[in-house]
C-alpha cells in the first residue's frame, strides 16, 4: 500500500507523533497551519467516514477530547477547529483523518459556511429531514 499515513503508523516515516494507543496515532501535522496542528488517525487503513464501522469510530473519536485537551492545555489557544474531508476535493490523503487545529486570534484558520436560510421554507427542511431519515 502506498499510503503515507500507513507508512508513518507502520514506521516507515518518521512523524512527530502525540499520542498512541492500540487503535489509534496521533501527530503533528507537516504543515502546521497553527502551532500544535494534529492529525488524529485510525492505525487500520480507512479511507474516509463513510467506510467506518461504529466500534472503529468509537474509540477514534475517544481519543479526540483528549488530544483536544493536551493541545489546550499546551498552547492555551481561543479555541480549536476539529475537521475532518471526506472525498475529493479536499481530502488530501485517503485515510481517514481528523484535523485538530487551534486557534490563537480571530484570523487563525476560518471555515466560512454559506447561510442559505432565506432562501428555504418550512418545505425544504422537511423533505431534507425526511430524506436522511429514510436512510437511518
Amino acid at each position: 500500500m502506498n499510503c503515507i499515513f500507513c507508512k508513518i503508523i507502520d514506521g516507515e516515516i518518521p512523524s512527530y507523533k502525540v499520542y498512541e494507543d492500540d487503535h489509534v496515532i496521533a501527530f503533528l501535522d507537516i504543515s502546521q497551519v497553527t502551532k500544535g496542528h494534529t492529525l488524529v488517525v485510525p492505525k487500520k487503513h480507512i479511507k474516509n467516514v463513510y467506510d467506518m464501522d461504529e466500534d472503529l469510530a468509537s474509540k477514534v473519536f475517544l481519543s479526540v477530547p483528549k488530544i483536544a485537551n493536551a493541545i489546550k492545555d499546551a498552547f492555551q489557544p481561543i479555541g480549536m477547529n476539529i475537521i475532518n474531508n471526506n472525498d475529493k476535493p479536499h481530502q488530501s490523503v485517503d485515510h481517514f483523518h481528523i484535523h485538530l487545529i487551534p486557534r490563537f486570534n480571530q484570523d487563525d484558520f476560518k471555515i466560512n459556511f454559506t447561510n442559505h436560510h432565506d432562501e428555504l421554507k418550512e418545505d425544504d427542511y422537511l423533505d431534507t429531514l425526511e430524506k436522511i431519515k429514510k436512510q437511518l
